[in-house]
């Protein structure tokens, strides 16, 4: 434990020393340090390739499901897709320095102006990708990042962190702005979410157990990523066709992410139209099933009530047969996660009821749950979606990583 401690103290106080040197890091100089980055893994893909493959193995030896190996496999295609974000976050625009807001209230000038937040902890499970666009998004917003991912994810991630870590030595840049934790040990998560007055900011991204470890545990500031039990209500008014195909792809596209479908309820008006067409888009996923549900689904398993609050991320969905887009909205108020929530309809004063009563971080309308996401919002990548409430909500980009300053410029001012 000694040993852990000191490794976790180094760690964390070389991160704080290079968050110094980042509040001034030129936008030029962090361009260049994620085209460095950017260099380096698409010349050591073969290395980070043979990394995954072994992940892979151990996690197919471990019995990881279908979706949970998706979220692990590091394939060319996505190799491609990290190489293409660290440009997409090269090119936008530098938040650091950024006037927010100006006045001038009793002669002086005042203004609010963008700073980095500091350091910054991200705990996260399985998906070694976060690992690059954890440490690009918080280089370009001047911040220093530790990285703790899951274990099935060690060797991949490993490889990774030597790239980037290679392309900020390349570019001039402190290494130590982007740090991974290589130690498997839970008290090693206790002691990083504690280090008040060296970390400024956890954010843990990954199942429900690993969220309350940290939040339970932590003594510096905490945004939750929590799970994600998205649900889509398919309204009496809704053109059918496209609602089927709504959720076909919120489910089906990548069950295995936060921001897929887990929950489906319908309006009894055309529940009996409805349900049939939507179960012959989804092939192989296991349906589960109110009663009211169950008997339009041949084959539905029926729902406890513990399927109501469950996040699957497999091809498994539960369905439910409301009354009213009221009841639709409370059963989102009572079982959903604030993650993403959607509406499918053709009524506007519906679909304005449903926005107006359902406080998810993304409520979608007549669109896929699986277009929360970063890149496709235009922030060049994610580092999550933040279920909480304060300071970020949504997908987290390069401006939910700053916080602000006052700076009250003057020519001898004083106050009477």
């Amino acid at each position: 434990m000694e040993g852990l401690r000191e490794y976790i103290d180094t760690m964390v106080r070389a991160a704080k020393a290079a968050s110094v040197g980042l509040r001034t890091l030129s936008a030029r100089s962090k361009t260049a340090a994620l085209g460095a980055m950017a260099s380096a893994i698409d010349a050591d893909r073969a290395a980070i390739g043979a990394a995954n493959a072994r992940d892979l193995e151990r996690g197919k030896a471990e019995g990881l499901s279908a979706a949970m190996l998706d979220r692990l496999a590091l394939t060319d295609r996505r190799i491609d897709d990290i190489v293409s974000s660290l440009a997409e976050i090269a090119a936008l625009e530098d938040p650091i320095g950024e006037v927010i807001g100006t006045r001038r209230p009793a002669g002086f000038l005042l203004q609010r102006v963008r700073t980095p937040i500091g350091v910054l902890v991200m705990i996260y499970e399985s998906r070694p990708n976060v690992t690059v666009d954890t440490a690009a998004l918080c280089l370009k917003s001047g911040n220093a990042s530790i990285l703790r991912g899951g274990s099935e994810a060690r060797e991949s991630s490993t490889a990774l962190v030597r790239c980037i870590q290679g392309g900020l030595a390349a570019a001039g840049v402190d290494r130590n702005a982007v740090q991974y934790v290589d130690r498997p040990d839970y008290e090693a998560i206790d002691m990083l979410v504690r280090q008040s007055g060296l970390v400024d900011l956890v954010v843990p991204r990954g199942g429900e157990a690993l969220i309350r470890r940290v939040v339970e545990h932590a003594t510096v500031p905490v945004i939750k990523h929590y799970k994600g039990v998205c649900h889509i209500y398919v309204d009496e008014t809704a053109d059918l066709e496209m609602a089927a195909a709504v959720a076909a792809n919120s489910k089906l596209q990548r069950p295995g992410t936060c921001n897929a479908l887990e929950k489906l309820l319908v309006h009894e008006a055309i529940a009996a139209r409805f349900l049939p067409l939507v179960q012959a888009k989804m092939p192989g996923v296991e349906l589960r099933a109110d009663p009211r549900a169950r008997a339009l689904l041949p084959g539905a398993r029926a729902a406890t009530e513990d399927d109501w609050y469950a996040e699957y991320l497999d091809l498994v969905l539960a369905v439910k047969v409301v009354g009213s887009l009221e009841e639709a909205a409370a059963h989102i108020e009572k079982y959903g996660s604030s993650h993403t929530d959607g509406i499918c309809s053709r009524d506007a004063g519906a679909i304005e009821r449903f926005v107006g009563l359902v406080d998810s971080a993304v409520v979608t309308v007549n669109a896929s749950t699986r277009l929360n996401d970063g890149g496709i919002f235009g922030l060049g990548a994610e580092l999550g979606i933040s279920t909480d409430k304060l300071h970020a909500r949504g997908p987290m980009g390069v401006r939910e990583l700053t916080t602000y300053k006052w700076i009250l410029r003057g020519n001898g001012d004083l106050r009477t």
